[in-house]
């Protein structure tokens, strides 16, 4: 687990993580509509928030820092 939480810590995660988030967005907001529309809104701005902002949202799970500067200084020890 510690690789994938290694890839959204990286640059390509954070691209990665930004683009979904825009594409959650665009699908709540376009194709989808109602209340489902609006969560999927929801969780698209925290993906995108998340990427944007430097921060993994599960790293904290596996008792990893939440921050991307500590998480790939946790990740490389």
């Amino acid at each position: 687990m510690k690789a994938v939480i290694g890839f959204l810590a990286s640059m390509a995660g954070r691209l990665t993580r930004a683009v979904a988030g825009i594409a959650l967005i665009l699908i709540g907001l376009l194709l989808v509509g109602g209340a489902w529309g609006w969560v999927l809104f929801a969780v698209g701005l925290v993906v995108l928030a998340a990427g944007a902002f430097d921060f993994c949202i599960f790293a904290p799970l596996f008792g990893l820092p939440f921050m991307g500067p500590a998480l790939r200084k946790a990740l490389k020890k």
